[in-house]
């Protein structure tokens, strides 16, 4: 391969790289004047909108790899607000999604450990602290949720929200 074939296979290798190095620990506000997207359609819900939400589930995250409760039901259509209380010393994190959806991102997380993302469907919460996600739970079935920080999954930090079918209108 020639030097300047090389030099920009690198020079693209190192941009890729740095764009998702920076894809997971940024959970800040958005600086004014920052275009937000529409929310987009997951297989399991879409963000939804804090004033919509009608219930809150406190979601306890500890250092013994656990959230409790590691099971919730919801109805189909609901809009949530899960409360997640790191009452640990590590940083912890809340990922939702399909079994595959988080299987992927937990095997990128391997090859990335410092990614940082900022996707309404996960939420970091430091220590001691407490983190909020609104969601919009608008597809039946039954959904997970996990800890991608580190090794917490693979040790077993992983839940399952279950969205029964909406009722019907009587």
């Amino acid at each position: 391969m020639n030097k300047t074939l090389r030099f920009t296979a690198i020079c693209l290798a190192l941009v890729a790289f740095s764009a998702t190095s920076q894809a997971h620990e940024n959970h800040g506000a958005k600086p004014k004047g920052t275009a937000t997207l529409a929310p987009e359609q997951k297989a399991w819900g879409i963000a939804g909108k804090a004033s919509a939400a009608r219930r809150t589930i406190d979601i306890v995250m500890a250092d013994d790899m656990t959230f409790t409760p590691s099971v919730i039901e919801v109805r189909e259509g609901d809009t949530i607000r899960l409360r997640l209380k790191n009452r640990g010393k590590e940083l912890h994190e809340l990922v939702l999604g399909t079994t595959a959806e988080i299987e992927a991102h937990a095997a990128m997380m391997k090859k990335f450990p410092d990614m940082e993302h900022d996707d309404p469907w996960m939420v970091h919460v430091p220590a001691g602290k407490t983190g909020d996600m609104v969601w919009t739970f608008n597809r039946a079935g039954d959904f997970d949720f996990a800890c991608l920080v580190k090794d917490h999954y693979e040790l077993g930090m992983a839940g399952r929200i279950r969205v029964l079918p909406a009722t019907p209108k009587s």
